[in-house]
């Protein structure tokens, strides 16, 4: 490209291929420069001074008409002869203040986003080390004094640059650098539409404006209060009927079925003077009990909450209390499940607690957190209602005399009830405030009956009932080795001498409660999983009536089981079902005096391992 004559300035500046050369250099050096370092930006910057001390050179060479083919030049040669800028000198300072707005304009428009990022103290370490190289580089390859000329000229049009910066015509530095900035397209925001006062609306429908068609308003309907009915209602007090929810109670099947539970045989569970079984010999006993499909039935309607076998020598009989209160009886030497199975509803909330009568078999006692402790009677076909609270919630109970004549009830909020049922009348004997916060389980020694042990959140304590104070009992004994919620405690149902207690920390603790003072120690620790959610009902590891020094607990394991463990801490068995046992039997207990064991699910079935 060959400029020349009048053109020369405005080609010099605004010439395309010129300025877009200088443009790639200066985009090459400033790419580098976050590899190089500071180094890269000082050869940036000197390239950025010999950049226009060259501008300066082409209008002093156009000043003075000379024609130049910019094509071929190079950005390297900048040494020219002082004679050529002395005679020159004087066009170039009369087109000075044409060519530096337009130099400012254009340097700015490269070097102001490149720099702007850059922090105060780069931008200090960038112009001392720009410094040092272009020093280094006049020395080098301005050393004579044409090229101090040059310098000098390029010095006096930038500081003529900045003394006229304010009567410049156009645009002022400051709008410059605004234009420059990266901005964002500000958000457009949805104008919501005028109202119109005038104009007409969406129609809308007469009945929902509630207006007849002739446009009167329709009369105001009155509301009524809405009732909110209580999801678990309590029943009504006294005798309730055994009327069966699975079954017609007019069948003559159903009345077989009470006169087969009211005239079972009692063979008791307590022999305190018989030795305990070799452990050879139970284990055996044990491998000797299977379950197969007629042994598991669905027989109530929730979870399994409580597990009870009837003593009888020749039935086998199983009761289980469940979260929806209901309890199920299923006699399995009936010919057919479905026969042998009879759901009754004495209670409107879990049944937590289910035991026979030790005085007699054909009474079933239920206990619930409805607040109410029934008896089903079966040569009746009642259930009686023993005791009632419904400003309290139950948790427990167990019987205080063999003659199960006076019961001990556990509240929920760490009260404890004394109930006589030779008495009249369906309350309590005795009301004592416990130093527990809450009761899980209560279980009476069966020896000395006068203690009983009592599981609370954290805490386990013995009492004495004959010291029990109304307004603050003191345990004697308390047992503070848990360390989270605990599930159940027990004595070992022969001797006592033994306690077994369930807490969440997956840990089964045995404790010697052979001599009750103010210390009970710890015997054994068995590591055990006892985290069973949200879904499943709690575990809680009992004892074997016929051998009290093992215990009884579900298993989360797989394939699932219920495991008996030795006080020592030693696996004695594993029950396996395979096919017939496929989920978490979370409440088990054995028969008194057969090996026959009955575990309950969550989903309301009983799986009964059996010779």
């Amino acid at each position: 490209m060959f400029v020349g004559g009048s053109s020369v300035f405005r080609l010099a500046v605004f010439g395309r291929r010129f300025w877009r050369e200088i443009a790639f250099h200066w985009a090459l050096l400033l790419k580098s420069c976050g590899e190089a370092g500071s180094h890269c930006k000082a050869r940036w910057f000197f390239l950025s001074r010999s950049a226009s001390v060259f501008q300066s050179e082409i209008l002093a060479s156009a000043a003075s008409k000379k024609y130049w083919d910019l094509s071929n030049y190079k950005p390297d040669q900048i040494k020219h002869s002082k004679s050529l800028l002395d005679k020159n000198s004087n066009n170039e300072v009369a087109c000075k203040k044409c060519k530096k707005t337009e130099i400012r304009k254009t340097c700015r428009r490269l070097l102001t986003p490149r720099m702007e990022g850059t922090s105060s103290k780069a931008e200090s370490t960038l112009q001392k080390s720009s410094l040092d190289v272009y020093t280094e580089s006049n020395k080098r390859q301005h050393k004579s004094t044409s090229d101090t000329v040059i310098l000098s000229v390029d010095t006096e049009s930038s500081q003529d640059l900045d003394s006229d910066e304010d009567t410049t015509p156009g645009l002022s530095a400051a709008r410059l650098r605004e234009m420059i900035k990266k901005r964002q397209p500000p958000e457009s925001k949805r104008k919501k539409p005028k109202k119109r006062e005038n104009g007409t609306g969406c129609r809308r429908s007469m009945r929902l404006l509630k207006v007849d068609p002739s446009g009167v308003s329709l009369p105001a309907t009155p509301t009524q209060p809405t009732l909110i009915a209580d999801e678990n209602p309590l029943l009504p007090p006294g005798p309730l009927e055994m009327t069966p929810e699975n079954r017609d109670d007019d069948s003559e099947l159903f009345k077989r079925f009470l006169q087969t539970w009211a005239n079972v045989s009692k063979t008791s569970s307590k022999n305190t003077e018989k030795e305990l079984a070799n452990i050879k010999s139970y284990k055996a006993n044990l491998s000797g009990m299977v379950i197969n499909e007629d042994t598991v039935h669905k027989v109530t309607k929730g979870a399994i909450f409580s597990v009870a076998l009837h003593p009888s020598e020749i039935r086998t009989l199983v009761a289980a209390g469940a979260k929806s209160g209901q309890v199920g009886l299923w006699d399995l030497t009936h010919q057919s499940k479905e026969g042998g199975v009879y759901v009754f509803q004495p209670h409107s909330q879990p049944v937590s607690c289910l035991y026979f009568s030790p005085a007699n078999p054909a009474h079933i006692l239920s206990l619930s957190y409805d607040g109410t402790l029934r008896c089903g009677d079966f040569s009746r076909a009642i259930f009686e209602e023993v005791y009632r609270d419904e400003r309290s919630s139950f948790s427990s109970f167990d019987f205080l005399g063999e003659d199960a004549s006076t019961l001990i009830v556990g509240h929920w909020n760490g009260n404890i009830s004394l109930v006589d049922r030779r008495t009249s009348g369906t309350s309590y004997e005795k009301l004592i405030n416990s130093s527990l916060s809450k009761i899980r389980t209560v279980h009476v020694h069966p020896v000395h009956r006068q203690y009983f042990i009592t599981a609370g959140l954290r805490d386990i304590h013995i009492y004495d009932t004959r010291h029990l104070n109304p307004r603050r009992s003191q345990p004697l004994i308390s047992l503070t080795e848990h360390t989270k919620s605990i599930a159940s405690a027990y004595f070992s149902p022969l001797t006592g001498n033994r306690v077994v207690t369930t807490c969440a920390d997956c840990k089964l603790r045995i404790f010697d409660s052979s001599c009750i003072s103010s210390e009970i120690p710890l015997l054994t620790t068995i590591r055990h999983n006892t985290i069973t959610g949200r879904w499943l009902t709690r575990f809680q590891a009992v004892w074997d009536p016929k051998q009290e020094d093992c215990v009884i607990v579900g298993s989360m394991a797989h394939p699932r089981r219920v495991e008996i463990f030795h006080e020592t801490g030693k696996q004695v068995h594993s029950f396996f079902g395979g096919e017939c046992l496929v989920s978490v039997c979370s409440i088990n207990t054995m028969h008194p005096t057969r090996y026959i064991l009955a575990g309950g699910n969550s989903s309301g079935k009983i799986h009964v391992f059996m010779n």
